[in-house]
């Protein structure tokens, strides 16, 4: 009892084989879409690059969360919320970025009378300390 009532030929075979490579080379593609975000935020050093990883594969077969996670990876982290500096601080512009300060997110906070509230405190309890002179 035959499957199929015609004889295979070599067009047959090669549409096999270009179906299973198509397959993999969909796996593949996905594979390496779903860990590229957690890879170039690791590259990056980026501080929850565990989580960008995460995020790019969970929103792989959601799109738009993998593009979230993509932007992610880029984001430096560092960028100064200057509605949560300490009372006292002031926005110095920073003049290493080469755009004249004029873009908030290159501002670098001077924490100028709250350092120097920090450093009278850590010297009050410095003081307070007893010295000790060796073993006990």
């Amino acid at each position: 009892m035959n499957l199929i009532d015609f004889k295979l030929d070599g067009y047959d075979y090669l549409t096999f084989l270009i179906g299973v490579l198509a397959v993999v080379a969909f796996f593949y593609v996905m594979i390496t879409l779903g860990g590229l975000p957690g890879k170039l935020a690791e590259k990056r050093k980026h501080p929850h690059a565990e989580s960008v990883k995460l995020g790019g594969w969970i929103g792989l077969f959601t799109v738009f969360p993998w593009i979230h996670a993509l932007m992610w990876s880029y984001h430096d982290s560092l960028t100064i919320d200057i509605r949560k500096l300490p009372k006292g601080a002031e926005i110095k512009a920073n003049e290493d970025a080469g755009d004249g300060g004029a873009d908030q997110l290159s501002a670098t906070p001077v924490l100028s009378s709250a350092t120097g509230e920090a450093e009278a405190l850590v010297s009050a309890q410095s003081e307070e300390l007893p010295k000790s002179g060796g073993a006990a």
